[in-house]
């Protein structure tokens, strides 16, 4: 059995695969492409599906390359996906009959405000832990079947296949032998019971959806048959799979009750662990799948919010006022401190705790000397005052339950931006709590490497890989408390504004 793990993350924005040395998951080459997004109407989002498998094949073998290795050496793949981005193909060829609707396409709106009126929502929230939003795959799948044309007919049919992207993947990846995903996945889907461990036939029933289409469900460490000899020469095992927050997770080692990690890509992911108890929120926040093992299912609160790094490519790529991004830091660092400019970044509606679809950006406070140094202040103080939001949330549901929660705990960070000090500081000063940087940033790709090595036999258990955890470094709050009320009731009126649904 080979020493090698490759780990494929395919995110929102990018495909990467990193090559893990096993058993202690040391990464040791890295091979990334970016992913174009399409835009073909206000509120839409899409990708090409034909991307996602060819980025996908281009750096799994790059990154084999790159660490000098061969699929001999290769103990087991992991799969990492971007979750709830929805894709329909047909078995009989393997095409998609659409581009993929990506989870942050606002199109299916007007379908989750009607059912949001109805006694449906309520169902819908105690059976899969979700909130009617667009958002979730249910809504996207009812879309692309009701507007292709022929593909409620060919589904009836049994010729297609729904999957998120790790099911698209892995269906293509053993050759068509293998329609599955994992529990962490399908808790995204709106159509699965999250306690039952089953899609749920109510709700297959509401969104007119053929039970046929379905994936299996799985297990996120185990047996998701083989990749195809013609992506790396040679047959390799595919050994995990889990949705990139569930993977963070996993990667952060938060495998105990309590523990809250938050991952800071495209947009940001709060997931608290509540072990296995499902906990119903009371603060419009998620009940999701964290992970499965064996069989046994556990828990996590989760807080999304849409816009987070996408804040700062917007600075970058829509208004020019920044070259690369990492300069947001310096310039925030020098930014006015006489001005208080607010950016409420809800380019695609807000998410948790507010789930308002129709609400739009904004900016406050502008002045004529307002210039790029405070818009990239705005634009990574927003990202800590979302999470504030999410961790207050948090924090009036555990106290609810009267299990400890959130103010006890560290928050373990990961993503791409918390290499910026600035904005992991203004982080830890906005939740007037610690926050921790793990020596190994690239989480999401680690979780998922895990999964497939455990799975595979060649990782320890959760308990002794949750041993390895190291941190690089610890950011603890220094701003004073009124100052943290000010800027807290400022970022809370500027979202007053925002909204159009109170």
């Amino acid at each position: 059995m080979g020493g090698l793990v490759l780990a494929l993350d395919q995110g929102t924005t990018s495909t990467r695969a990193i090559a893990f040395r096993a058993p202690d998951l040391v990464p040791v080459a890295t091979a990334r492409r970016e992913l174009e997004q399409h835009f073909p109407a206000s509120g839409w989002v899409e990708h090409a599906p034909e991307d996602l498998l060819g980025h996908s094949r281009i750096v799994l073998r790059e990154a084999l390359a790159a660490a000098g290795a061969a699929p001999a050496d290769v103990a087991a793949i992991g799969i990492t996906n971007q979750r709830e981005t929805t894709l329909l193909w047909d078995r009989r060829t393997g095409r998609a009959v659409h581009r993929a609707i990506v989870w942050q396409d606002r199109r299916t709106e007007p379908a989750c405000a009607a059912l949001r009126a109805t006694a449906h929502a309520a169902a819908i929230a105690a059976r899969t832990g979700l909130l009617p939003d667009p958002y979730f795959s249910a809504t996207k799948l009812a879309w692309l079947l009701e507007h292709v044309p022929g593909a409620r007919a060919a589904a009836a049919a049994g010729h297609l296949a729904f999957g998120t992207v790790d099911s698209w993947l892995l269906w293509h990846m053993t050759g068509g032998r293998v329609h599955a995903t994992d529990a962490t996945n399908a808790s995204r889907t709106m159509l699965y019971d999250i306690r039952n461990g089953t899609w749920d036939e109510a709700l297959l029933d509401l969104f007119r959806i053929p039970r046929a289409v379905l994936p299996q469900v799985r297990d996120s460490a185990g047996d998701f048959g083989m990749l195809a000899a013609e992506w790396l020469g040679a047959a390799v095992p595919v050994r995990g799979i889990a949705g990139d927050q569930q993977a963070a997770m996993v990667g952060q080692a938060c495998f105990s009750r309590g523990m809250v990690k938050s991952t800071y890509g495209t947009g940001c992911f709060l997931l608290l662990h509540t072990g296995t108890e499902v906990v119903a929120s009371s603060n419009r926040l998620l009940t999701t799948v964290a992970l499965q093992l064996d069989g046994r299912r556990t828990y996590a609160l989760e807080g999304a919010i849409f816009v987070a790094g996408a804040a700062v490519q917007w600075l970058r790529d829509g208004l020019h006022v920044i070259a690369d991004a990492a300069e947001t830091g310096a310039l925030a660092a020098a930014a006015d401190a006489a001005q208080t400019v607010t950016l409420v970044p809800a380019f695609t509606g807000l998410g948790a705790p507010w789930w308002d679809a129709e609400a739009r950006g904004a900016i406050f406070g502008l002045t004529r000397a307002t210039g790029p140094r405070e818009l990239a202040r705005a634009a990574l103080e927003s990202v800590g005052q979302q999470t504030a939001d999410l961790v207050d949330a948090m924090r009036a549901d555990m106290g609810a339950v009267r299990t400890g929660g959130v103010g006890e705990t560290v928050l373990r960070v990961d993503g791409g931006m918390v290499a910026s000090d600035w904005t992991m500081q203004f982080l830890a000063d906005i939740l007037g709590a610690p926050v921790d940087r793990p020596r190994v940033a690239e989480t999401t790709a680690l979780g998922a490497a895990y999964l497939a090595g455990l799975a595979a036999g060649v990782c320890p258990p959760p308990e002794a890989f949750a041993r390895t955890w190291s941190l690089d470094r610890r950011f603890s709050p220094a701003m004073a408390p009124d100052e943290r009320v000010r800027r807290r009731a400022v970022w809370a009126d500027a979202v007053r504004r925002t909204r159009t649904r109170v």
